[in-house]
């Protein structure tokens, strides 16, 4: 017997996973992954998901989702969450391409690790039922965390799997989990915080902005949201800069054709990337940002360099800015909110 598992890579999801294990039944698991999720690549994603697999000493297919999940921030069916998290929509998508891979991998159910309760949107009672009809999925996705709670699926009804081994755990209180954890003998897993960027309301305020000014913004546009300090300076022209040397390299891996790439001469400072049909005002007041935030703040001018990606470069001399000038085009988070990386 053998079944597939939607890994989140944190600890709910690592315990439905145990529980199945100690059945005897084979688990292969399943990570979508996507731009929402924190790090500055898919790669690094992907790594992460590599080594918690490896740990639970199973097979994770790595499933691309920024696409669905982009569409589903766009037009959720069902609504958002407390910012802009499509979480329903989102379980109900995952679940549905889920189920369209067991087959392939000579599964026969679905487990996921939800906990009935434990999220205000996607796990009330309602919810799981809502989504489960959505995906489609016909009573094949058991909830091993929370099952005694539930109606009996098709893997505890045929005897796949014994219902009475399973748990019925509800509620916001971690520390059955925690325990539970102990038992199994699992001691890596990242904190209970959730890993999704939809939830964050620094990020979500970075995001609905964008929309307001780009809804048709692509994914490429959405990665940029997860760096740096941002700017507006017209409907259709916005900056981002670097606060580390890290932020400062992916600044640069985005950069298109048209782009402009911003940085100070002589002196350390963060890289700035421009986008849209800049004026030379725009690209004067992005010089004098870029060298308020580097070593040259104190200097009344220093040279900064303008490099166009595909064209050409040239160098003006700025002063760096006043921090009205800074206050009055940044996108800030919303007021007692914070970005989940700090600034």
């Amino acid at each position: 017997m053998k079944c597939l598992a939607l890994h989140s890579g944190g600890l709910d999801s690592t315990l439905a996973i145990r529980l199945i294990q100690e059945q005897g039944i084979e688990v292969e698991g399943i990570r979508f992954f996507s731009v929402f999720d924190a790090g500055l690549s898919s790669e690094e994603v992907c790594a992460r998901e590599e080594r918690v697999a490896a740990r639970l000493g199973i097979r994770c297919r790595m499933i691309p989702f920024s696409e669905d999940l982009l569409a589903l921030v766009k037009n959720p069916l069902h609504g958002h969450g407390s910012h802009l998290n499509p979480c329903i929509d989102c379980h109900a998508r995952m679940f549905r391409r889920a189920s369209e891979l067991m087959l392939q991998a000579g599964a026969s159910f679905l487990i996921t690790g939800e906990v009935l309760g434990e999220r205000p949107m996607s796990q009330r009672r309602e919810a799981l039922g809502i989504v489960e009809r959505d995906a489609g999925v016909g009573g094949l996705l058991l909830r091993p965390l929370s099952a005694r709670l539930l109606p009996p699926t098709i893997p505890e009804t045929k005897g796949w799997v014994d219902r009475e081994r399973l748990l019925g755990l509800s509620g916001r209180n971690r520390r059955p989990q925690f325990e539970l954890a102990r038992r199994l003998g699992v001691t890596e897993y990242p904190p209970p915080a959730g890993g999704c960027l939809l939830t964050d309301p620094g990020f979500s305020a970075r995001l609905a902005e964008l929309l307001r000014h780009n809804p048709g913004c692509s994914v490429d546009d959405v990665w940029l949201l997860k760096a740096g300090r941002h700017f507006r300076l017209a409907p259709e022209v916005k900056a981002v800069v670097g606060r580390n040397e890290q932020e400062n390299v992916f600044l640069e891996r985005q950069a298109l054709p048209g782009d402009v790439l911003i940085e100070a001469e002589g002196v350390p400072g963060p890289l700035t990337l421009l986008q849209g049909p800049a004026a030379e005002s725009h690209l004067e007041t992005m010089a004098r940002i870029t060298l308020r935030y580097g070593k040259a703040g104190a200097r009344p001018s220093a040279p900064v360099c303008l490099r166009t990606v595909g064209g050409v470069a040239r160098r003006i001399e700025a002063a760096p800015a006043e921090p009205g000038v800074i206050e009055a085009l940044r996108i800030a988070p919303p007021e007692g909110g914070g970005s989940s990386r700090g600034d």
